[in-house]
């Protein structure tokens, strides 16, 4: 055979290749996870928060007089952030400036909650151990309704 050559070299040469390869590697994606899971964790608690001031508003703008509606909306949203299962001490606040326009006159309530997601069985350098996430929703009172204020 003209011009073919057959090389008998050996084929074990990369023998442990494998193994520095995995070794490099393995480091690189256990961070990407771990940053995966802690950008999952705060989206998912992320949009907890938002629908807990959702439901604090909602339930604010269905009372009857201020008093109800602030107790009310803190009610709503400690359950709702207990239901979506996030364990954080929420700060509340509840604005009612609707209650004291007199009936006739369109009013609001806001319900705003901040709520600390704590990270640290993410732990990975770079990773903060919490995160604070805010979350702010807006209700309409109806404007015919009586109001006690």
């Amino acid at each position: 055979m003209w011009g073919a050559r057959v090389h008998r070299g050996s084929l074990g040469a990369d023998e442990g290749s494998f193994a520095l390869e995995a070794a490099i590697l393995t480091p690189v994606l256990i961070a990407f996870l771990c940053l995966i899971i802690a950008f999952g964790r705060t989206s998912v608690a992320g949009n907890g928060v938002d629908a807990a001031a959702k439901a604090g508003a909602r339930e604010a703008s269905i009372a009857r007089d201020p008093g109800n509606a602030d107790r009310n909306a803190r009610a709503a949203v400690a359950s709702s952030l207990a239901q979506d299962g996030l364990h954080c001490t929420p700060h509340t606040e509840v604005e009612l400036p609707g209650f004291h326009t007199a009936p006739g006159t369109p009013g609001i309530v806001t319900v705003s909650v901040t709520c600390t997601v704590s990270l640290s069985d993410v732990a990975f350098p770079g990773i903060p151990g919490s995160k604070t996430l805010h979350g702010t929703f807006t209700s309409v009172l109806d404007t015919y309704r009586g109001r006690n204020g």
